[in-house]
């Protein structure tokens, strides 16, 4: 396993060395080199450097031009405009980096040495309720952002933070005592239905406490019971975590994404540290008490009677909430799991508590330069009108659902172009296809922007969908099957066509766009990099005959360059979970 340097970083530091060479009185200068339409790359730093040093930007060019010359890996440089380096790439340079990329398991994308741990909270769904949409950014969001981090070199460990802890567990379990028929035995239903039931009584459960004064007294008083270990309490709400459990692993299986128990670690899990963490925080000072609570104010944050918003570590009645399991969690993950980052994936609309606890986090020295937490807020998933998603009925609407329309509507797709595929085959397909079709949707937009939720689109062989890129892949399989004998080699020796050199420039530049994505917590940076690199493929193939070239060597080549993009297909789309059938 060996890294390749990019065609870009090479070229940049071709440019560096001239400059430094021809211009020894710059010192280190950036040659701000970029993609450009009139070459391959375009130097711009010129016209700055030229500035500083008070010279003629055209003629500085000269003289870099005249150090640099063209050799194996540039064929060509010129000088554009005010000082302007337009620098093409020789096609042999360009095939033989590609041959040393597709020589490595990793595509040539190096592997970063451990520089840190990042604990990444995501996929937080409720215990005793039923998954809806709500929860599918998250998920989907953090499983591609810990996929990246992960093939970069970064240490992750994942945290589920279930809610499963709190007063409605006190109504619940208060509620189910006092009926005990409501529910029935786990033993007698699958894990579906019995979370359907446990949904229902949750629901039957709130109706009463909302409207029983003291039904609500008896309810917090369980909370009491639950807290300070009560074994009938526990083993009723033990009952709930193991169900909800089974049923949230069914429903990641169904996206494709492997949750592991060990990394389920609710709320309940911080119960032991939360007055540690309220007394350390109100003998450093950080916390005070007022009107019986322990608060933390922030002159900054203020609420709309423009006085401080406070964020409330313990309630006058003692009871915590959740801001101290939070903060709790930031000192587990700090000092017992030695976290370096701490990257939530939750709800733009909890950014305002995530503030208040990272800053808090922060005063107590739990957070500083060498620990950081940072908030991935994400929008909300919104309906065909543009209003938040929901039911004809109002309701919200559950994700098994979704994920199953979704499935649906793959398989009409799929059993549209399917030639040859048995109806098991076109099942199988059709779960890649519709999941895929899923999370791309979520991973293609910014995860701060809302997106609408629209099938029709999502499983669309047109346009920005995973379906188009899943096809750019199946399609290139079919032509290496029909290739039989006839395998990909690189000819360094060949001159490119130019939707040759194209897909080569970019198929090279996909260990910075994986490190860019990773690096800025981007994931739809990394959908937008295999959207074109599709694209790319299918302007190659529409103008450059693959099989029928118009000699053996440009056949393999051309094979060379099937199959990279193909593997560079499959790598893209794993890391950000999706699979791609090899016949669609």
């Amino acid at each position: 396993m060996a890294s390749v340097t990019s065609l870009a970083a090479t070229v940049n530091q071709r440019v560096a060395d001239a400059l430094s060479a021809a211009l020894p009185e710059a010192g280190a200068a950036d040659p701000l080199l970029r993609r450009s339409d009139r070459a391959d790359f375009q130097a711009n730093g010129l016209l700055a450097l030229a500035k500083k040093l008070g010279g003629n930007p055209r003629e500085l060019a000269g003289k870099v031009v005249e150090t640099l010359g063209t050799d194996g890996v540039l064929a060509d440089v010129e000088v554009s405009g005010p000082g302007f380096l337009n620098l093409t790439v020789a096609d042999r340079a360009i095939l033989a980096t590609l041959a040393a990329r597709a020589a490595d398991d990793r595509l040539g994308v190096p592997y970063a040495a451990h520089t840190g741990t990042t604990v990444i909270d995501y996929a937080q769904p409720n215990v005793a309720k039923e998954m809806h949409v709500g929860h599918l950014r998250s998920a989907v969001i953090g499983d591609a952002l810990r996929n990246m981090l992960d093939f970069t070199g970064e240490k992750t460990i994942g945290r589920h933070h279930i809610g499963d802890w709190g007063t409605q567990f006190g109504m619940l379990i208060q509620y189910l005592i006092e009926n005990p028929g409501e529910l029935a035995p786990a033993a007698d239903v699958d894990g579906d239905q019995a979370m359907s039931n446990l949904n229902r009584v949750y629901k039957a459960s709130r109706a009463v406490f909302d409207a029983d004064e003291e039904f609500k007294e008896r309810a917090r008083k369980r909370v009491v019971a639950l807290q300070s270990g009560d074994a009938e309490t526990l083993d009723l709400w033990q009952r709930f975590v193991d169900e909800s459990k089974v049923y949230f692993s069914s429903v990641f299986e169904k996206l494709d994404m492997e949750i592991r128990d060990e990394e389920i670690v609710g709320e309940s899990a911080y119960n032991a540290m939360m007055a540690e963490t309220a007394r350390l925080l109100e003998e450093s000072g950080v916390a005070v008490r007022s009107e019986g609570a322990l608060v933390v104010f922030f002159e900054d944050i203020k609420g709309k009677d423009d006085k401080p918003v406070p964020l409330i570590v313990q309630k006058a009645d003692g009871g915590f909430g959740y801001a101290a399991s939070d903060l709790s969690a930031i000192r587990n993950r700090v000092f017992d799991l030695d976290a370096t980052t701490l990257l939530y994936v939750v709800d733009v609309r909890q950014s305002l508590h995530f503030r208040m606890v990272f800053e808090t986090a922060r005063r107590a020295g739990w957070l500083n330069d060498q620990v950081k937490a940072h908030n991935m807020g994400y929008g909300t998933v919104l309906g065909a009108d543009g209003k938040p998603f929901k039911t004809r009925e109002g309701e919200t609407v559950r994700l098994q659902d979704l994920l199953d329309e979704a499935v649906q509507r793959a398989a009409e797709v799929v059993r549209e172009k399917a030639q040859d595929l048995t109806e098991d085959e076109i099942q199988e397909r059709a779960a890649q296809v519709g999941i895929g079709a899923v999370k791309y949707a979520d991973l293609s937009t910014s995860p701060s922007r809302d997106y609408k939720f629209d099938l029709d689109q999502m499983v669309s062989l047109n346009g920005d969908t995973s379906v188009y890129l899943q096809y750019a892949y199946a399609r290139i399989q079919s032509i290496l099957r029909k290739a039989g004998e006839t395998g990909p080699v690189a000819h360094e020796e060949l001159e490119l066509a130019p939707a040759e050199r194209a897909l080569g420039l970019h198929l090279d530049a996909f260990g910075a766009a994986v490190a860019e994505a990773a690096a800025e917590y981007a994931p739809h940076k990394l959908a937008a990099y295999l959207y074109q690199l599709a694209s790319l493929y299918t302007t190659f193939y529409d103008q450059c005959p693959v099989l029928k070239a118009d000699t053996p060597e440009q056949v393999e080549n051309r094979l060379f360059l099937c199959d990279l993009t193909a593997r560079t297909l499959h790598k893209g789309m794993a890391l950000l979970g999706i699979r791609t059938p090899e016949r669609l």
